[in-house]
């Protein structure tokens, strides 16, 4: 986007053509609505935006932007420059590569020495781009060249190199609440630069426009302007006739179905995964299910999901309730055999399954303590009584002689030492009292008595 792009009068006539959502976009950080919690006084966006921080050597020279889509990045990084009087180059992560950021730079450069003007380089879905890409801004940075400013809905700290991200200022953008989606859309209702007053909403419509943008404000303006466009047959309205309505009805026509957001590789997968999954160990079968639900409705692979549900099976419940583990693995089956859309089905019962079973993470708490005290080098020898001898030789070496056959004991528990010298009398498995899990532990205490006793036979 050139200067004169940015800085150009926004009533041009062919700004009418270009989309709601384009049109609508705030030319101030006071008319930006929501994320108060970063625009506030003193904030790096409000101290960029500032005129008087051209030249400034405290200003933040590099800020990265994170949060969902439709929350505003691009509008706040122009609006940074706009305010400011800065330069702005923008650049995307996806078309753009290493010779293109070089070029920016190079201008950037020349403007500054040249020209005294400073510049905001505004890179979207910095997330994409890769090492060297990054690498190529360091000196630009370090220099302020530029000012910096990358958008992406990926977890900085993941998609950043970290030499980028030590020299940056993360800012975290919230979805955009209701009570702000519902301001925004009266906005643009009546704004010169929206639909000025030509077409009415009713509260209804607003609220169903609202649910359907999912705190997302470029997508609420989108489904208003379609549905708009679908009450006026994109034609202005003729002198003295009544303004068309929207009404809920409308609404659904132009949106079949909210799209819920969720990016599967973002970190919407990660959260909603983990809400799922702690639900599950939580006992919560109705918000499990609502996370399953999310996890449908947005294209999540259902074998990822009945992967997941096995897992759960065997870490949040475990001996407490052995059968769900069973369950959860017929139907992950299933699923595969079957597909969507009836695999929802059985992943609600899986889901179900684990949610309302007792619960025991004993034996992944078991697991883990031996696996550590592996690692710490604390294995030993096995005992000679269990090892194999199926030669001469290895008889002769004293393998397996003195083992005790479980069998001919009473209760199939003979007095032996199973364990590493080392580690004679270590004890992994704790288990609970709650579902299955309370026999095996009435059990366990009547044998580890007899397992660390004196053979009575012997």
């Amino acid at each position: 986007m050139s200067e004169q792009d940015l800085f150009g009068a926004t009533d041009a006539p062919q700004d009418v053509t270009r989309p709601l959502a384009v049109r609508m976009r705030p030319h101030t950080i006071d008319e930006v609505i929501g994320q108060s919690h970063v625009l506030g006084e003193g904030s790096p966006l409000r101290r960029l935006a500032n005129p008087a921080s051209k030249g400034s050597l405290t200003a933040p020279s590099s800020i990265i932007l994170f949060g969902p889509p439709g929350v505003g990045k691009t509008t706040l990084a122009t609006i940074v420059a706009r305010q400011s009087g800065r330069v702005f180059e923008e650049l995307s992560a996806v078309t753009s590569g290493v010779k293109d950021v070089r070029d920016v730079l190079e201008r950037a450069h020349e403007r500054l020495v040249t020209q005294g003007k400073e510049t905001v380089l505004f890179i979207d879905e910095v997330h994409r781009f890769s090492k060297s890409q990054q690498d190529a801004l360091l000196p630009a940075v370090e220099n302020r060249d530029v000012t910096f400013i990358g958008a992406t809905t990926e977890n900085p700290s993941f998609s950043v190199i970290k030499p980028l991200l030590s020299r940056s200022v993360v800012v975290k953008l919230e979805s955009l609440e209701p009570s702000q989606l519902k301001e925004l859309v009266t906005r643009a209702l009546d704004s010169p630069n929206g639909l000025k007053g030509e077409v009415k909403a009713s509260d209804e419509a607003i609220g169903e426009i609202v649910r359907m943008a999912g705190g997302d404000a470029r997508k609420s303006l989108t489904i208003l302007e379609a549905a708009a466009g679908a009450v006026t047959g994109d034609q202005a309205r003729k002198k003295g006739a009544r303004k068309p309505i929207i009404t809920p009805d409308v609404v659904s026509k132009v949106m079949d179905t909210a799209t819920v957001r969720y990016d599967k590789d973002g970190d919407d997968h990660y959260d909603v995964i983990s809400a799922f999954i702690k639900s599950m160990r939580g006992s919560d079968p109705d918000a499990a299910i609502h996370y399953l639900a999310r996890m449908l409705r947005a294209g999540e692979d259902p074998r990822f999901i009945a992967r997941r549900i096995m897992i759960a099976a065997a870490e949040e419940v475990g001996m407490a309730a052995p059968q769900i583990l069973q369950v959860t693995v017929a139907a992950a089956q299933a699923v595969a055999l079957i597909g969507m859309p009836e695999a929802r089905i059985i992943l609600a019962e899986a889901t179900i399954a684990v949610a309302t079973a007792p619960k025991s993470n004993a034996s992944y708490k078991a697991i883990n303590d031996a696996l550590a005290d592996v690692d710490a080098g604390h294995i030993g020898a096995v005992p000679l009584h269990l090892r194999n001898a199926p030669t001469k030789l290895m008889k002769e070496w004293g393998n397996h002689e003195g083992y005790k056959y479980a069998h001919d004991y009473p209760g199939a528990v003979a007095s032996q030492q199973y364990m590493p010298d080392e580690l004679e009398g270590r004890e992994y498995y704790h288990p609970n009292d709650r579902g299955y899990e309370h026999e095996v532990a009435q059990r366990l205490e009547r044998i580890r008595p007899i397992l660390h006793q004196d053979d009575p036979r012997a």
